[in-house]
């Protein structure tokens, strides 16, 4: 029987990161001082009444 080396440390709720890009949400999006095209059409969308979301990958936040 293997023994695992522990745990990944969780990250903050506000900090999933999407295949190297952090998700905002539609927030964060509006307040960007550089919106992008992805970003608007989400923010779009969540205008929508009863519109559920779990946020978008932004490039502007890129993780290194």
């Amino acid at each position: 029987m293997v023994k695992s080396k522990g745990k990944k440390p969780a990250q903050a709720k506000g900090e999933k990161v999407y295949k190297g890009m952090r998700l905002v949400t539609s927030e964060v999006c509006e307040a960007c001082k550089t919106p992008c095209a992805r970003g608007m059409a989400y923010a779009a969308r969540m205008r929508e009444p009863g519109a559920v979301g779990k946020g978008v990958p932004c490039i502007l936040t890129k993780v290194k």
